[in-house]
């Protein structure tokens, strides 16, 4: 197994740049695992392919706005984005800016609602009162990143001072922030949203109770590594970095009864499918679970909980697509991927939906 056998090519026209409106107006492809028969439908329709005791499990984290913008000591301009908290004041981040070594300090701008400004009765100019807030760096990581020490605790300012981090593929910029968030959200922390998610509308979630189906929620703070493309050779030897994940003890009842009764673990998003995966089973029963997970799953891999998956359609030679194909099988996943591609189905985080069955 070679991680070029994870690559396929797709035009550049084919991956999305804004949201469908309404969001389960997208499009939804069904693929069957035993038979790799395909059909075509609307992501509304996926009621009619759920049916009464299974289980659909959602992430439920939240994004951060977690792209800011300071400036070092020199006036040059540094960008920020938050990948992990350590504690309230200390975060990993991916910095870029030249010359960022351990010691170095940068400052964020202030909000024009910002206590520590006041403003000048003559000139009616705003002027600061008190420091900037700023960061400095403690340790340099691997790459770009940096663990960096802020002068006060930066989340209760993020939603004044950061930008919601959009993947590099999109150049159009988001109108709403709430459009990369899914409706159901609540647990801040991902850096990412967890994309499969994004298609739900609060009706299409009634609708999908009320026949009978019922809903459980994990949290996956979804990290940007979880993105990138798999760089060596073997697919084996790359090192997943690690996610802070929850299975709370409702959320294993469910998927305990769920199994007794004969229905199925319905897994939306990879990083559904990885909390699922990362939890321990005793005596055929699936145990609540709170810890970080690095869990990377490849072709071979013996799923233990879910029995089907709900996911976008996900970037060559990534560790999402050797997880899908784990599911799928590696030939029907690319064939399938092949199809979407001439139905014109739109691709990656604002793109359309695959339901594995």
């Amino acid at each position: 197994m070679k991680t070029s056998d994870f690559d396929y090519n797709l035009p550049e026209s084919s991956i999305a740049q804004t949201p469908a409106e309404p969001r389960d107006s997208s499009r939804l492809l069904i693929l069957r695992r035993d038979s790799g028969e395909v059909e075509h439908r609307r992501f509304s329709d996926v009621l009619h392919f759920l049916n009464p005791q299974d289980l659909l499990v959602l992430n439920r984290t939240r994004v951060i706005p977690a792209r800011l913008f300071a400036r070092k000591e020199t006036g040059g301009k540094v960008e920020i984005l938050l990948l992990r908290r350590r504690n309230e004041r200390t975060w990993e981040a991916l910095v870029g800016g030249k010359g960022l070594r351990v010691g170095s300090k940068v400052f964020l701008p202030p909000d024009s609602k910002d206590s520590r400004l006041w403003k000048d009765a003559k000139s009616g100019d705003f002027a600061l009162q008190q420091p900037p807030i700023s960061a400095e760096v403690m340790e340099v990581l691997q790459g770009a990143e940096r663990l960096i020490q802020f002068s006060e605790p930066i989340e209760p300012r993020l939603a004044a001072l950061g930008q919601m981090p959009l993947p590099p593929y999109i150049h159009e910029r988001l109108k709403d922030p709430e459009r990369y968030q899914t409706v159901f959200s609540r647990d801040v922390g991902s850096a990412a949203a967890p994309t499969a998610g994004l298609h739900f509308t609060p009706r299409l979630l009634d609708e999908i109770q009320a026949r009978g189906v019922r809903v459980a929620y994990v949290t996956l703070h979804v990290g940007l590594d979880t993105f990138a493309p798999v760089t060596e050779e073997n697919p084996a030897e790359h090192q997943i970095h690690t996610e802070w994940c929850e299975l709370p003890p409702e959320t294993a009842d469910l998927i305990n009864e769920t199994k007794r009764s004969g229905g199925r673990v319905i897994a939306v998003g990879t990083t559904s499918v990885r909390t699922l995966e990362s939890a321990e089973m005793r005596q055929d029963k699936i145990l609540p679970y709170a810890a970080a997970t690095s869990i990377f799953i490849l072709p071979g891999y013996q799923f233990k909980v879910v029995d089907a998956m709900m996911t976008n359609f996900h970037l060559p030679k990534s560790t999402l697509i050797m997880l899908v194909s784990a599911f799928a099988g590696r030939e029907k996943t690319l064939q399938t991927y092949q199809t979407a591609i001439r139905e014109g189905y739109r691709f990656y985080s604002f793109g359309d939906a695959m339901l594995i069955l």
